[in-house]
């Protein structure tokens, strides 16, 4: 049945119209209401002595904005209408009044991680006048939660287990550790965690090197060069010492002569001529998977510690960095993708190796699986069943192959499919589309790359081309299929001929 085009009448034009005058009218008066009305009248001229005479508590604190002695219209504009005054910012937005002198704080020209409400809200955190806090803070960046600033958002060091450990330096204040506005290159922890220097510099600041108590933890191997952070939270942990979540079994269970030789000459000795044959000795099945793969992954073939800490990580795998930057430093074709809107979790979020197996398989472009659909289905169909692994804090999925965070699908939205339809909508097919009279032949190909990019896109949906979630997507393939002209052939894009009409099932619109 086709869709009937809509005609409306000058009866219903004229209630619409009506009603919108009405609205009009009605939000009018509501910004007449709700707008801050100044207690006095005011001269729209009037010298910045005369705001100060009831205002002079802005210009005093410890910190006082230095725009306050370019006079208080530099910032505001009194304005009188029917004898009410009104005094606003000269800008619509805070933000925008704030970018007019400090542009090298503006989020849209700044490359790497910024502070969230450094993007939209300076006030969220500085008092626009004076402060008892240095940079008009205003709260300290020391003290409890209810003292310091930073714990109004993060809670980090507040909800240290029982038998976990929590970083004596968080009692300091963060401002020991971080800088807020701190950006530069991505992928870097002194950028994306505003850190005041890199580790171990940062770390050494506090921590004596030639302390024989901290020699000693370390096995008198030399650790002053090495990164802290690749085994150590810089906050707190469910573990004593600060020890990363995820451990290789060997570190964890301070076995240390079984991968090192004692040092020489201050430098890392191991037990083997490198590291990749010392990793071989246990994992001989990775190194074989590696040999054997018709898909290879090039990165694959060198050392191990090029892509894995060899004895602790913050994710599951122990990716030396992340399991998303390990990857982007090659792949920056997918590195650019990240800047588009949407971005697909497990690709910038979780890690690449979700959905790809980083040391080679049979597979195209090294998926788990071969199908897209049954690669997709592991997370969105509604028979994905995870493993939990309750001794590591994490769900498992592939047979077990791939690790993720305990919640990680408390954010994956399931698919209401079933008998191979109902995603976009029901009935609607998600893979191939079959000649009823004979099954082998396949009238439409189809799978979940037909409509959607597996990385990121410019609009909600992660359609192909970046593509809006609307109609017009939708007549992309049901070309004359949808609305008033009834009838039509299916026309998937990239086939080079359309295949045989197929009528509109019978009830569809």
């Amino acid at each position: 049945m086709a869709l009937r085009p809509y005609k409306s009448n000058p009866r219903t034009r004229c209630v619409s119209r009506d009603l919108a005058y009405f609205i009009f009218f009605l939000i009018l008066s509501a910004c007449r209401v709700f707008a801050v009305e100044h207690p006095v009248p005011l001269d729209p001229k009037a010298d910045p002595s005369t705001c100060l005479a009831c205002h002079e508590d802005k210009t005093k604190g410890k910190a006082v904005h230095s725009a306050m002695a370019m006079g208080c219209m530099s910032c505001h504009e009194i304005r009188v209408s029917h004898d009410i005054t009104h005094v606003k910012l000269i800008t619509t937005t805070t933000r925008a009044l704030c970018l007019t002198c400090h542009a090298d704080k503006n989020a849209a020209d700044l490359k790497g991680t910024v502070h969230p409400p450094a993007v939209r809200d300076c006030v969220k955190c500085h008092d626009p006048h004076s402060s008892d806090n240095k940079f008009q803070l205003l709260k300290a960046t020391s003290g409890d939660q209810k003292e310091n600033l930073c714990l109004t958002c993060h809670n980090t060091g507040l909800n240290t287990p029982e038998k976990g450990s929590r970083h004596a330096a968080l009692d300091m204040g963060c401002e020991t550790c971080h800088t807020t506005h701190k950006t530069g290159e991505v992928g870097k922890a002194e950028f994306d965690f505003h850190l005041t220097k890199s580790s171990p510099a940062l770390c050494l600041d506090c921590h004596d090197p030639k302390d024989a108590s901290l020699q000693k933890a370390h096995s008198n191997q030399p650790f002053e060069k090495a990164d802290c952070l690749s085994c150590h939270d810089p906050h707190q942990s469910a573990a004593p010492k600060l020890m990363a979540k995820f451990m290789h079994p060997p570190f964890a269970d301070k076995q240390c002569d079984v991968c090192h030789a004692p040092a020489k000459d201050g430098k890392v000795v191991l037990t083997q001529a490198d590291a990749k044959s010392l990793c071989v000795t246990c994992h001989s099945e990775k190194a074989d998977q590696i040999d054997k793969a018709k898909v290879p992954h090039p990165g694959a073939a060198g050392d191990c510690t090029d892509c894995h800490s060899p004895h602790a990580s913050a994710q599951p795998g122990l990716p030396k960095t992340n399991g998303v930057d390990i990857c982007l430093g090659c792949h920056s074709d997918i590195a650019d993708q990240g800047k588009k809107h949407v971005l697909h979790q497990p690709v910038f979020k979780e890690a690449c190796g979700t959905c790809h197996d980083p040391h080679g398989n049979e597979n195209d472009h090294l998926l788990r699986v071969a199908s897209p659909n049954k690669l997709c289905l592991e997370c969105h169909g509604p028979d994905a069943s995870p493993q939990k692994l309750e001794s590591e804090h994490v769900v498992t999925i592939f047979d077990g192959k791939v690790k993720l965070p305990e919640d990680y699908f408390a954010k994956v939205p399931v698919l209401p499919i079933q008998y191979g339809l109902g995603h976009p909508v029901e009935r609607h097919p998600y893979s191939d589309l079959v000649d009823p009279k004979d099954r082998a032949h396949v009238l439409i190909p189809m799978n979940c790359l037909t409509c959607h990019q597996p990385h990121s896109s410019a609009q909600a949906g992660l359609l192909v081309k970046d593509q809006a979630n609307n109609m017009e997507f939708c007549h992309s393939c049901h070309k004359g299929m949808i609305g008033p002209q009834g009838n039509g052939p299916v026309i998937v894009p990239g086939t080079q001929n359309p295949p045989p009409e197929i009528p509109t099932p019978k009830g569809a619109h």
